[in-house]
C-alpha cells in the first residue's frame, strides 16, 4: 500500500531533495511552502499517513501546525516528524511530535523514521530488490559458512 506524506518546507532545495528521496521509496509526497497552506491541508479531508514539518515557516510556524494537527480529530493520531536546524526537540515533543530530527545531519534517517512510524516498508517502485553482496573470492553470500 502506498503512503501519502504531507511535507511542509519553505526552502525549495530541501523540499525538492526530500520529496525526491521519499518518492524514490514509492511514496506519494504532497509539499507546500508556507504555514497557512499547510494549516488548510492539515484541517482538510485529504488522508495523510505522516506529516513532515519544518519549524520556521512563513505565516504559521511548525510548532503551531503540530499543535493544531493534534487538536484536529482526524489528525490526532497521524505521525508527525519535526525536521529543523534549530535546537527545539523538547518543544517539538511537547507540541506533539512523534520524532524530532535535526537538519541537515539527520536527513539520512528520514526513510527509516517513516517506516517505523507508519509500520510500512518502502515500495521501491521500478527497482529490483537489494541482493546480498557476494564475496569477491568465493561467490558465496557474505556471512555464510562454506560447507
Amino acid at each position: 500500500m502506498n503512503l501519502t506524506i504531507l511535507h511542509v518546507e519553505d526552502d525549495r532545495l530541501i523540499s525538492e531533495a526530500l520529496a525526491e528521496l521519499l518518492a524514490a521509496e514509492g511514496w506519494h509526497v504532497q509539499t507546500c511552502a508556507d504555514g497557512l497552506t499547510a494549516l488548510a491541508l492539515i484541517e482538510g479531508d485529504t488522508p495523510y499517513d505522516l506529516i513532515l514539518l519544518d519549524n520556521e515557516l512563513p505565516h504559521v510556524g511548525g510548532l503551531e501546525l503540530m499543535r493544531r494537527a493534534r487538536q484536529t480529530p482526524h489528525r490526532a493520531r497521524t505521525p508527525v516528524v519535526m525536521l529543523s536546524a534549530n535546537e527545539i526537540g523538547a518543544e517539538a515533543r511537547d507540541a506533539g511530535a512523534d520524532l524530532f530530527l535535526r537538519k541537515p545531519q539527520d536527513v539520512g534517517l528520514i526513510v527509516r523514521a517513516v517506516e517505523l512510524l507508519t509500520g510500512r516498508k518502502r515500495q521501491r517502485a521500478g527497482r529490483y530488490p537489494r541482493r546480498t553482496p557476494l564475496s569477491k573470492q568465493t561467490g558465496v553470500p557474505r556471512g555464510r559458512a562454506h560447507g
